[in-house]
């Protein structure tokens, strides 16, 4: 198991708060994420300004274009250095494979990781956007067209890992989020997982918002939920 599992998701409204936000955590115990309102807001100065903290960066801005236009965005992010970027699966196997080919000449190729199905939506929000089946396997669909286009992984929730493991393998790597502190309310979530249970199911990473960044003391946050993961260490 990695030895920073946790990435802590910086969605905040601006560069200033999630440099502040940082500043109360370690990078030696997690990575963090930046997505697409701190992006917009801060541009890659912010990206920046956490890697020069000691950050790895995950840019979670999830790219959909043609495959020209994808390629070129994760062109650009991998030279800010970011650790992983990721782009929607659903945008095709061309997309996929141009967004491969795109970040494989820099020195430190970032983890390119496929979109499955938002942790958002439950399966009736699924049919409604014509969507044929349950969550489960469109994930695993999407999942092992991403592997076969040449990505290293995918975001789904943690309940749909022991399928993936399945159909993708023990290599493949599962970024899951929707992780919620047991008793804590979902929010704008559908499918969500307890750290200890989502590592148990066979995710590698797990992003982690609001029950470390509107904890009273984020660091503490971190370190009660690195503790819970012991277990699974052992």
């Amino acid at each position: 198991m990695d030895n920073k599992p946790v990435i802590v998701a910086l969605d905040v409204a601006d560069g200033p708060s999630a440099l502040a936000l940082a500043a109360r955590l370690d990078p030696k115990l997690c990575r963090v994420k930046v997505g697409k309102e701190l992006f917009v807001a801060a541009g890659p100065s912010v990206v920046l300004g956490l890697q020069e903290r000691g950050f790895e960066v995950f840019l979670d801005l999830k790219f959909h274009d043609i495959p020209n236009t994808v390629a070129g965005a994760c062109r650009s992010a991998a030279r800010l250095g970011v650790w992983m970027l990721n782009v929607h699966a659903s945008g095709g196997e061309a997309m996929m494979r141009a967004a491969r080919e795109s970040v494989a000449g820099v020195q430190r190729p970032p983890l390119l990781i496929g979109v499955t199905i938002l942790t958002s939506l439950g399966d009736a929000d699924l049919a409604k956007v014509g969507f044929q089946g349950d969550a489960e396997e469109n994930v695993t669909r999407l999942a092992r067209l991403a592997r076969a286009s040449g990505l290293d992984g995918v975001v789904c929730s943690a309940r749909e890992a022991p399928a993936l493991r399945k159909a993708t393998g023990a290599d493949f790597t599962l970024v899951t989020p929707g992780i919620r502190l047991p008793g804590a309310g979902v929010q704008d979530q559908s499918r969500t997982v307890a750290p200890v249970e989502a590592m148990g199911l066979g995710a590698n990473y797990l992003v982690v918002g609001r029950p470390i960044t509107q904890s009273a003391d984020p660091a503490a946050a971190l370190e009660s939920i690195r503790n819970s993961l012991e277990s699974i260490r052992a």
